[in-house]
């Protein structure tokens, strides 16, 4: 997904999918090889994050990442939530799709968060067929019984301003046709800040991350803990 914020300086609209996951004690994280790992035995709430490197970690370690920050976060606030990290480096929507129903067996989360579709963007894959998988994990999801939520994005505008468009506005349609919560893009503001960024220009660093948790933190613990759908 990655080619998507290497040019982040002039983006257009870029939407994430995102169902969450309740946490419990620990972290479930999957790393750039799709190993998903659990911390945590009881939870009032499990939060899934069925994302691609943006929210792996990618290039730091688990520990760094704004999905780990982010369940830390929640510990110190008590909170029994368990996170897990569903996340892989260059995840495209049609993946994440295929992946889904074992994710939803295995773990059962009561939310489930989708930061997916950054990498079909990039590749220039039909916008159709985008919302298409978009709302047919989102079906999946709410059949499971679980909360979704959508996560907004952007990409770059060299991608040309219809296909932008057309891309940008698949989001906001599917999370209207579908009566799910569109979360704000969270590296709107990071991705114009090079000393947020890693050298390839696409990924957040060490120091992006605790700022991509803060705002996640906002999003999402006012949806997570009263009982928003």
């Amino acid at each position: 997904m990655i080619d998507l914020i290497a040019s982040c300086k002039q983006v257009t609209k870029l939407v994430l999918v995102i169902p969450l996951l309740v946490y419990s004690d620990h972290l479930l994280a999957a790393d750039d090889s799709s190993t998903e790992t659990s911390v945590g035995q009881t939870a009032d709430i499990k939060l899934l994050i069925l994302g691609d490197s943006l929210s792996a970690g990618y290039g730091l370690l688990q520990a760094q990442s704004w999905v780990s920050l982010l369940q830390n976060i929640w510990l110190d606030e008590n909170r029994k939530v368990e996170v897990i990290n569903a996340a892989i480096s260059g995840e495209t929507s049609d993946g994440g799709l295929a992946r889904l129903p074992r994710l939803l067996n295995q773990h059962t989360p009561t939310h489930v968060l989708i930061e997916l579709g950054g990498n079909d963007g990039l590749q220039g894959h039909n916008v159709t067929k985008l919302q298409e998988n978009l709302s047919s994990m989102i079906e999946l999801v709410k059949a499971d019984g679980a909360v979704v939520y959508l996560q907004d994005m952007e990409i770059p505008t060299n991608y040309g301003r219809r296909y932008n468009q057309m891309f940008g506005d698949s989001f906001d349609q599917v999370a209207a046709q579908q009566a799910v919560t569109l979360i704000p893009f969270f590296m709107q503001e990071i991705a114009l800040n090079d000393e947020l960024m890693q050298r390839d220009g696409i990924h957040p660093n060490e120091k992006g991350q605790p700022l991509i948790a803060e705002f996640m933190h906002k999003q999402l613990t006012p949806l997570l803990f009263s009982n928003g759908k």
